[in-house]
């Protein structure tokens, strides 16, 4: 299993303001920032990265913040919602924290033998908290606010929503060793046997649905986990054979990185657990500096006067 996909490694989602951003993942949902830098392609808006204490892989939610940016919509050809892990039993906390900060949330619900809770964040970024099946004996990080006992334990699972969901489910099955495990409905539920964790993706099939398109509140890609860049450029060649366009191995500092989009819509990523996010800065310390990468650290002066002033 350890040469094939070991799940989710992170999601990576589009924001407006940096600091309502910022607010709401580690004051509201109580997550823990791991890295502030900057998105490498455009230097002076910021990339969030949240997680648990280390950042691991499957925990890890992570925005671009343009201010300003006019509001998206999810819809077909997209990574529509995101669900979080939680402990049995801490749905009601959520309820009634959602409710005392002025979150959007809808009712407690059961979908594919699961208790979830749906809401959204700031910008309109669909999510839930889901109580698996399954157990998950990943800690999570812990606030004054938000104990251990309910904390989120990093991702359940992505939901993408899709005209067709067979050539997406080709790529799941055939490259990166999914099954498909249960149906509901519209709703295709596949996992892989690699990780026990943030190993789940369903796929909806909405053939008339609304084509989604990106703004402020939506998904911008989706990112699976691979050991090294051995497995990961196994998979490029497996993916290229498929005659789909792949990127080069990108080094984002963090992670090595490669891009294609699977045939539904949804762009994709394959990233390697190595080197981590203490590369830079100690396990302390992470998320209270700004790392540059290598490139764009002669103009740190230039960057820092336009990024956003952040209130921690």
């Amino acid at each position: 299993m350890a040469n094939n996909i070991q799940g989710i490694h992170h999601i990576t989602a589009i924001a407006g303001s940096a600091q309502r951003n910022h607010d709401f993942y580690t004051k509201v949902l109580g997550l823990r920032m791991v890295k502030r830098t900057v998105n490498f392609d455009d230097p002076g808006t910021y990339h969030f990265y949240y997680g648990n204490e280390t950042g691991t892989p499957g925990t890890i939610l992570t925005f671009f913040p343009w201010e300003g940016i006019v509001g998206g919509r999810a819809g077909t050809g997209m990574a529509t919602e995101i669900g979080y892990s939680v402990p049995k039993d801490s749905l009601e906390f959520w309820v009634n924290r959602f409710r005392e900060t002025n979150v959007r949330q809808g009712e407690i619900g059961e979908r594919l033998g699961e208790v979830f809770l749906p809401f959204e964040d700031p910008d309109g970024l669909k999510l839930s908290l889901i109580a698996g099946k399954d157990g998950d004996d990943r800690r999570p990080w812990v606030t004054p606010e938000v104990p251990a006992t309910v904390g989120t334990q990093g991702f359940h699972s992505v939901t993408m929503t899709l005209r067709s969901i067979k050539p997406t489910a080709t790529i799941l099955t055939d490259i990166f060793g999914y099954e498909l495990r249960e149906q509901e409905g519209d709703r295709y539920r596949f996992a892989t046997a690699a990780v026990s964790t943030a190993n789940i993706v369903d796929l909806v099939e909405a053939p008339d649905g609304p084509r989604g398109h990106q703004g402020g509140g939506t998904n911008h890609h989706v990112a699976f986990r691979v050991a090294n860049e051995d497995v990961q450029m196994e998979l490029r060649e497996k993916i290229l054979k498929k005659g789909l366009n792949i990127t080069p191995k990108i080094d984002r500092d963090y992670f090595f990185s490669l891009y294609f989009r699977e045939p539904g819509g949804v762009l994709f990523e394959i990233a390697t657990d190595n080197p981590g996010f203490t590369v830079d800065e100690p396990l302390n310390e992470l998320g209270t500096h700004l790392k540059l990468p290598a490139q764009h650290e002669p103009k740190r002066k230039e960057i820092e006067k336009v990024l956003p002033a952040l209130n921690f």
